[in-house]
């Protein structure tokens, strides 16, 4: 199969050319002129599939519910925004229901075909429980846990070694016993929800912590005397953080701040999705134990709570592809880099997808 357009993202360049398609692999990056071309794209963009490493559901489904069809149903309802590849997200739930969420992943992935079933399932990102209480978020704060090796390991075993991320708070972790077990394993630890200062974060990042969790949402904020996680995330250009471009977690100005920050291999979009994306104003769900409502700016929020704090995002990754070109003015290449090949390369799967290249996935 050929495919073409006049501009197709190769090599962080916008070009015309012609894609060669076989056995679902991408064969041939050839001339825009080519013969034999069974469709044209005219002026659409071409881009490398989405990668979400961050999504706790949408389209009616939760992580945390363990239902397998529903993953099933939504890893095809998220193609149609791009998304070709994601990691179920689980939050902080008590350890035996972690245990029936993280077995019945790993059942689904064992039977899911990539392409045929929808997008890829590359592993399970546990967001919790190990995390601070004072910055919970959305998370179940009756369930937060002390981090624990063998613990962990259980999840580990119960998931098939499907755990690919964990968020954690550093502070919280003696020593940092869990982050540095966490390299040996080839599982990333992830700082978020976290109370830690920029130096407990720095120290984290030395001793393996390899990314930042959905930068400047439940952390320490950047405060010119007080740094802060953030701190963190802005100063080391070269540290993998997840960020979330709705516009409402993070502002439009931030957004730009942030990109500006981060070099073009090490910013990562990510959509934080809740049950709800796909769904109309003014739908109600439970969450953690508290109502949820999508408000009339799209947002999830808790809407008992005073604040009406928000619960989570509805956003679709193709929206905040665009959020961030068009609202934040982030450079294309930083833009389209942030959602396919660097959360490949984190995940160290860039050999593989996040590119339109000869022997990646098409």
């Amino acid at each position: 199969m050929r495919i073409r357009s006049k501009r197709v993202y190769i090599d962080e360049s916008i070009v015309k050319a012609t894609i060669e398609i076989e056995n679902a692999l991408i064969k041939e990056v050839l001339p825009y002129d080519s013969e034999n071309i069974d469709i044209d794209y005219d002026n659409n963009l071409i881009l490398p599939g989405f990668i979400d490493i961050h999504t706790h559901g949408g389209y009616g489904y939760a992580v945390n519910s363990a239902d397998a069809n529903g993953l099933s149903a939504f890893a095809k309802n998220i193609i149609k925004e791009g998304i070709t590849s994601f990691l179920p997200t689980t939050i902080t739930d008590t350890k035996d229901n972690l245990r029936n969420i993280l077995k019945s992943i790993s059942e689904t992935k064992d039977k899911h075909l990539p392409g045929k079933d929808g997008a890829d399932i590359l592993g399970i990102h546990l967001e919790g429980p190990y995390i601070n209480e004072e910055y919970a978020g959305a998370q179940l704060i009756s369930a937060i846990a002390k981090p624990d090796i063998d613990e962990l390991k259980e999840y580990i075993n119960d998931s098939n070694n499907l755990i690919r991320i964990i968020t954690l708070a550093p502070e919280k972790d003696i020593n940092h016993e869990l982050i540095k077990y966490c390299a040996t394993q080839n599982i990333i630890a992830s700082i978020g929800h976290t109370a830690a200062t920029f130096m407990e974060a720095f120290e984290a990042v030395k001793d393996g912590a390899k990314s930042i969790t959905h930068t400047f949402n439940a952390q320490t904020g950047f405060h010119h005397r007080n740094n802060g996680v953030v701190g963190v995330a802005l100063r080391n250009s070269d540290l993998y953080s997840e960020i979330i471009c709705d516009t409402y977690h993070v502002s439009s100005d931030a957004l730009n701040i942030f990109y500006k920050c981060k070099d073009k291999d090490h910013a990562i979009m990510i959509s934080d999705s809740l049950v709800c994306k796909g769904f109309e104003v003014g739908y109600r769900f439970r969450m953690s134990n508290q109502n949820v409502e999508i408000y009339d700016d799209g947002i999830a929020r808790f809407y008992e709570t005073k604040e009406k704090t928000i619960a989570g995002s509805t956003m679709k990754m193709n929206e905040g592809l665009r959020n961030i070109i068009q609202k934040a003015n982030v450079p294309i290449v930083k833009a389209i880099n942030s959602c396919t090949i660097n959360p490949a390369r984190l995940l160290s799967l860039d050999k593989n997808i996040g590119l339109i290249k000869p022997g990646y996935d098409a």
